[in-house]
């Protein structure tokens, strides 16, 4: 049961309600929904039974909500306000119950594209065109989830004053959200009533009370009833998400593309041509390959649904555990997510952020994060104390490039004790020398000379040790100076910018010095570098 929480400072009591929301009161009104969220948030996790049952639909939820708050806001008016911090749960929303949470603040925000303040009439127009955002942006729209609960908010929405306004719609959501288990067996069988939708309704409650400056107690969050752990379908064992720049036709396209897929296709938009696109799939690859026509993506997650377990689960018992990888593009994103390892995209902001939510995402008690590049260590290690500071057990692999990282999956195994993984896959990164071709944006001077700009750099271990003009030239030298102890592996990544038959020139040079070394050739798309060689 969700218990009565201290008034926040943000929601003030008052004599009388708000005519309108200003900016001030819209953040005033999010804050204190964090607030309801964050109290709430384990009970709502557990009620997760669908469309799978994660445990993760408060966790998401306080995710997307704290994205908007976090972004800040300085607009005095509401349009200005709703604008940007809409705009920051779309980017920042976690899982189904978030990215549509998400778009019916994009609702309010586009209802009221020149309002000082926000009346019962905008609030009206806000919640149905948020309730109509969210159901376009779902392939296969379900009843009896959090979508019906935000319909059901939209259509009573009624009264002169924004008091009334907002009273209406919370009493609505909330008879809606009691019926829920009449429209879905899942939660009939379960007990329970839509985790999204108890989201929905403490949000709800939150604008009311910020609206009124009333501070009764939350609404009840029910408390499960069914003692069985509910059934997962095995179907599609991973949850894929991204950030997609597109225009719209070509977002429609990719919807209909990973409904093809699988399951619980969501393609949420900003208004301004970035999506943020889920969906459960069997073929990780393929859910990230399906947006390459479409446009650019950035911050892709990869999330392996056996790694997560309820507290009533029998897996429970043992502390859960998980691998997060960081990476930067479409095809490391993929390669690593084929492995059943969680995806964090390097690019973009808060990374650490990011990773945090990928790690308590998974309800995991202790982490692996691999950084696979000095330029992620920041971020990794600022996720670690994030980490730590909320009691889970944190070890960070310092994988140095992504063939470490790769080193490191291959041997990792979930049977076996996590300490005794961690010894393996930190033994694999560390035996795995490391190598790339980069070209140099810049005069510099390293350790073999002067660089100037396009120059091409050949680095080991993160040190230049050669400058030419060729990459396929200095990718051969490379292979020499790696192979010159011998190997029984190369691992050859090609980025963007690999020439053609580049693959083909390293194979041949690794054949030239042994014909008993193994050597695999991915195409991952790195942006920044033409080829990545890792020798094991």
């Amino acid at each position: 049961m969700l218990r009565p929480r201290p008034v926040r400072e943000g929601v003030p009591v008052r004599d009388r309600p708000l005519v309108g929301l200003d900016g001030d009161a819209v953040r005033a009104w999010l804050q204190d929904a964090l607030a309801a969220l964050d109290a709430a948030r384990e009970e709502i996790d557990a009620l997760n039974v669908f469309p799978v049952p994660d445990s993760d639909t408060g966790t998401n939820l306080c995710l997307t909500v704290r994205a908007a708050v976090e972004a800040g806001s300085r607009s005095p008016d509401a349009r200005g306000a709703l604008a940007e911090l809409a705009r920051a749960a779309v980017l920042g929303a976690r899982g189904n119950s978030g990215v549509i949470l998400a778009q019916l603040l994009r609702g309010l925000a586009e209802a009221a594209p020149a309002a000082v303040v926000v009346g019962p009439g905008e609030l009206r127009a806000g919640l149905a065109h948020g309730a109509d955002l969210a159901y376009d942006a779902v392939a296969a729209p379900v009843e009896g989830t959090v979508l019906t609960v935000a319909r059901a908010a939209a259509e009573a929405c009624a009264g002169d004053s924004l008091a009334e306004a907002s009273g209406s719609a919370l009493v609505a959501a909330q008879a809606a959200l009691e019926r829920t288990p009449q429209q879905l067996v899942a939660l009939r069988r379960a007990g329970v009533v839509d985790a999204g939708g108890q989201g929905l309704v403490l949000v709800l409650d939150s604008l009311a009370r910020t609206v009124t400056g009333d501070h009764r107690a939350r609404p009840t969050v029910r408390a499960r009833v069914s003692c069985e752990p509910a059934a997962r379908d095995g179907t599609f064992p991973y949850e894929v998400q991204y950030l997609l720049e597109a225009p719209e036709p070509a977002a429609v396209a990719l919807r209909g593309a990973l409904a093809a897929l699988g399951d619980s296709v969501i393609v949420a938009g900003t208004g301004d041509g970035t999506w943020n696109v889920h969906v459960h799939v069997e073929d990780v690859g393929a859910a990230i390959e399906a947006a390459v026509a479409a446009g650019p993506t950035r911050n892709i997650s990869v999330v392996r649904f056996a790694d997560q377990t309820r507290p009533d689960d029998p897996a429970a018992a043992a502390p859960a555990s998980t691998v997060v990888a960081v990476v930067e593009g479409a095809g490391l994103a993929r390669l690593f997510g084929r492995e059943g390892i969680v995806v964090v995209d390097a690019a973009g902001r808060d990374a650490a952020g990011r990773i945090v939510g990928a790690a308590t995402g998974n309800n995991a008690r202790q982490v692996v994060l691999l950084p696979n590049d000095p330029r992620a260590s920041a971020a990794t290690d600022a996720a670690a104390a994030q980490l730590r500071a909320a009691g889970v057990r944190v070890v960070i692999v310092p994988s140095r490039s992504p063939v470490q990282g790769l080193a490191a999956v291959a041997v990792h195994d979930r049977s076996r004790p996590f300490d005794d993984d961690v010894v393996a896959m930190a033994e694999a990164a560390g035996a795995t020398r490391y190598a790339q071709v980069r070209v140099a944006d810049g005069a510099a001077l390293t350790s073999v000379g002067m660089c100037r700009r396009a120059d091409v750099l050949g680095l080991i271990d993160g040190d230049v040790v050669q400058i030419g003009a060729d990459v396929g030239a200095v990718a051969c030298d490379l292979v020499d100076r790696l192979l010159g102890v011998g190997a029984e592996l190369v691992t050859v990544l090609l980025g963007e910018t690999a020439p053609s038959g580049l693959d083909v020139v390293i194979t041949d040079r690794v054949r030239a010095h042994t014909a008993l070394t193994e050597v695999s050739v991915f195409r991952a798309g790195m942006p920044d570098s033409p080829v990545i060689l890792g020798v094991e």
